[in-house]
């Protein structure tokens, strides 16, 4: 009930842009990449990642953990199936997101919307994870939390500042969103910006 699930696929089109052409590049240096999608909410940003990473030939030597504290928007998540009447708005967001193939390949309708390729969600793992309470879990080369920390007051989002720089690499990539900024945080030295506008870090403290 405390959980705000508010997304749509390839939300703020130009962060998915700035990852393609800044963040990918760097992550395909790594003999295996780890991304850590928090806050993953009903999964259309996880889905949107993947998509991402599988137009670069990424997302077959990528695990992308997807987390949230609401089960019951993880179960969903999991499902693969979005409104039908969102495909319009969605492939509108892909085209200015960068996307290089027919958005309408990677999903079928039926089941009362449009389920999307399970070859996508393949190496994705759905978990739940609270932010404020839970611990690290893993090393990741990337993490993208974006439009959660807005929710929280800066207590809570120190808290998760210090628990997103301990789980990211060194180098690694942190995408924010567009309301959301290191400065004033606990880390804001942290990282230096590779696309400031897009909200988008590199860990180099």
């Amino acid at each position: 009930d405390l959980s705000i699930n508010v997304t749509s696929m390839f939300r703020d089109p130009a962060f998915y842009v700035a990852f393609r052409e800044r963040a990918v590049p760097m992550l395909k240096t790594y003999p295996f990449v780890r991304i850590w999608n928090a806050g993953c909410s009903t999964g259309e940003e996880t889905f949107s990642l993947a998509i991402l990473l599988a137009e670069v030939g990424l997302l077959e030597k990528t695990r992308i953990y997807a987390t949230d504290m609401n089960d019951a928007v993880l179960e969903r998540a999991a499902s693969g199936v979005f409104p039908l009447e969102k495909m319009r708005e969605y492939t509108g967001n892909y085209i200015e997101a960068g996307g290089t193939q027919s958005f309408s390949e990677y999903y079928s309708t039926g089941y009362g919307g449009a389920r999307f390729n399970k070859d996508l969600t393949e190496n994705v793992v759905f978990a739940q994870h609270n932010l404020v309470s839970d611990r690290s879990f893993n090393e990741f080369h990337a993490i993208v939390c974006r439009n959660v920390m807005i929710y929280f007051d800066k207590t809570l989002q120190d808290a998760v500042h210090d628990l997103f720089h301990s789980s990211l690499v060194m180098f690694g990539v942190l995408g924010l969103g567009s309301r959301e900024s290191l400065h004033g945080t606990s880390h804001a030295d942290d990282y230096e910006e590779l696309d400031p506008a897009a909200r988008l870090y590199r860990r180099v403290g």
